[in-house]
């Protein structure tokens, strides 16, 4: 465990590396499941807090195996088990995310102690594989026990908590603090000596191919609402049909399109002091992809007569996350470019426009279809964009990162 080459020529994901996210499409799943469960209950404060904390916990426990295999990536029978291992303290999470939504909406107390299990097995895994690291790598050893030590010292803190029957506020408050302990470990180990030797072409895949495990939330909530429209209890075939399956596709679809326009990988490799906040910064990225798909689900329940919510609320499922979408899309531009184009400005505001256009069609009557075939558009207005003349914004700022200084 020497550490892999960061300039390595056609460095991929492997399949060790896909077997592994499968259990995020679990974990996603489960957290848009609860989250569809609680505000079409009408109990969107609490639905909102858990998913966030849900997000949250999925995304870093991904975040943190993805990176060390950037760097460490042996792929012995060692690694492999050890891999396992943290698979199934990714589903074990994925268990504990009922009770802990449950208890938020309760009032009472969070009920983290199953999720708390599932990390701490997900964490012993991750301790091994850094000191496993520090032992074989001495030149960057010192990175690697700071990895130990901050892992180590949230991980009591999330047991505690995990035992602790305190309030929610005080709950929350205490994560929080933990939370900055967890991110600010990378950051403290990173700055040892040029840290670790993460590949940033193929962390820029990872990020993308973990981006598509969360747009497929998006599918299953259009075949939910498609499978409302023509089930025993639904209107049958009709032109909402059509519609619903096209807004559906059409938004998951564009929201591909759009996240991809970002060049990361070519940015990463010639300035990789920015993957801080650009790897931070997928955390709302990711909640937000699911939590569309999340919206569409929503939509079935609204069509199927199993939601408390109206038009206007079952339409702001959708577009609100739809929303921070595309402005954390923008911010992460911004992050790793250190650029802005008005064109941007213009791209974002016809973005809203269209947010906004949605919402007074829901409140002025018309159907949860056609209002989102509006929210469709959304992601399309950047694709339009940039096939017009984006892109060639995108080869002057690679062009500018790559000029000799």
């Amino acid at each position: 465990m020497l550490g892999r080459d960061p300039d390595a020529h056609h460095r991929a994901a492997t399949p060790l590396e896909l077997l592994f996210d499968l259990t995020f499409v679990i974990a996603f799943g489960t957290a848009a499941d609860e989250l569809v469960h609680a505000v079409t209950e009408e109990h969107i404060g609490a639905g909102i807090v858990g998913f966030c904390f849900s997000t949250f916990a999925v995304s870093w426990a991904w975040i943190n195996f993805s990176w060390f295999a950037s760097a460490y990536d042996t792929d012995d029978w060692v690694y492999r088990l050890t891999t396992m291992v943290q698979m199934i303290g990714v589903l074990v999470l994925a268990l504990g995310l009922g009770p802990m939504f449950a208890s938020i909406v309760a009032g009472d107390h969070v009920d983290n102690l199953v999720m708390v299990l599932g990390y701490v097995i997900m964490r012993v895994a991750m301790v091994f594989q850094w000191m496993r690291a520090a032992r074989q790598d001495p030149l960057r050893r010192p990175a690697a026990l700071a990895y130990v030590s901050t892992i180590l010292l949230a991980q009591l803190g999330w047991v505690a908590l995990g035992f602790a029957r305190t309030s929610i506020a005080v709950t929350f408050g205490f994560a929080g603090v933990l939370i900055l302990i967890e991110m600010a470990g990378p950051v403290i180990a990173e700055h040892h000596r040029g840290g670790t030797p993460w590949h940033p072409h193929h962390i820029a895949e990872r990020y993308g191919l973990l981006v598509i495990v969360a747009l497929g939330e998006g599918m299953i909530g259009t075949m939910a609402s498609m499978a409302a429209i023509v089930g025993p209890d639904g209107p049958g075939w009709s032109l909402d049909f059509v519609l619903i399956g096209l807004a559906g596709v059409g938004v998951t679809f564009g929201m591909w399109w759009t996240y991809f326009i970002i060049p990361c990988g070519q940015v990463l490799a010639v300035r990789r002091e920015r993957s801080f906040g650009w790897g931070y910064g997928h955390i709302p990225l990711f909640g937000a992809v699911v939590a569309v798909g999340a919206g569409l689900h929503a939509a079935a329940y609204h069509l199927e007569h199993h939601s408390r919510l109206g038009v206007l609320g079952t339409v702001l499922t959708v577009a609100a996350p739809l929303g921070v979408f595309v402005l954390v899309l923008y911010a992460l531009y911004v992050q790793i470019t250190r650029t802005w184009d008005g064109f941007h400005a213009w791209l974002v505001a016809g973005s809203s426009a269209l947010i906004v256009l949605s919402l007074l069609m829901a409140g002025a009557g018309a159907s949860v279809a056609w209002c989102l075939v509006v929210l469709a558009l959304v992601p399309w207005v950047t694709v339009v964009g940039y096939e017009l003349r984006g892109h060639r914004h995108n080869a002057e700022v690679i062009a500018s990162l790559t000029m000799p200084k």
